[in-house]
């Protein structure tokens, strides 16, 4: 039972599109991750995604509308939708995710991460 400064996690995070694991419960992961840019369409067949922002913000785009968010907004995108967060600026997040979670469902990109660091 420790206790987590997000600042402090967030300012070891260097660059965009990797998650840190930095908690677990329940068999999920707390992670933090940077992100600018766009993502890679993809969907998780079995798994919910909970993003909550914590710095600027960004939009989900799903096949048929986008979900603006901003700081304290938070987003849970359900198993088996199809999505691709963007950001203009850098943006600061917090999801919640199954720890068996594939971090882009079964899409293979360059931007997919295997082995998720812990800090």
């Amino acid at each position: 039972m420790n206790k987590v400064n997000l600042a402090e996690k967030l300012a070891m995070i260097g660059g965009h599109w990797t998650p840190r694991i930095v908690g677990e419960l329940n068999g999920q992961h707390v992670n933090l991750v940077k992100f600018q840019g766009e993502f890679v369409w993809h969907d998780h067949g079995d798994e919910d995604e909970l993003f909550l922002v914590l710095k600027g913000g960004f939009r989900m785009e799903f096949r048929d509308r986008s979900v603006e968010l901003t700081v304290g907004a938070f987003l849970i995108v359900p198993k088996g939708v199809e999505h691709r967060p963007v950001a203009i600026e850098e943006v600061e997040v917090m999801r919640f995710e199954p720890a068996a979670i594939q971090y882009i469902g079964e899409v293979d990109s360059p931007m997919t991460v295997r082995n998720w660091e812990r800090i």
